[in-house]
């Protein structure tokens, strides 16, 4: 998709913005710590773990786990690309 967008934009058929546009969503998610999901949770989404959890489509323990050293989880595909847009453009970007 990328390589697709770089060949439109090249040819002018593609905006420079809408190319940075695409590059951002292709770009993949970093990983996020524990303490990365939590202050996200707390800091930009003011919310519990349970409605976060239900913003993200996971499970409250999930949310938990994430939020957990000792756990070693961390979010991963859909999850962890949600929490890069709440973390860049607050949770507001997933409301309806």
């Amino acid at each position: 998709m990328l390589e697709m967008a770089l060949l439109l934009s090249k040819h002018e058929v593609l905006s420079a913005q809408d190319f940075s546009r695409i590059k951002t969503l292709c770009e993949p998610p970093p990983v996020y710590s524990p303490e990365r999901v939590a202050q996200i949770r707390l800091k930009k989404a003011k919310m519990s773990q349970t409605v976060f959890a239900g913003f993200l489509n996971v499970r409250p323990s999930t949310v938990q786990k994430w939020e957990s050293p000792a756990s070693g989880k961390h979010p991963s595909g859909s999850a962890a690309k949600l929490l890069q847009i709440i973390e860049k453009k607050g949770i507001e970007a997933l409301a309806c």
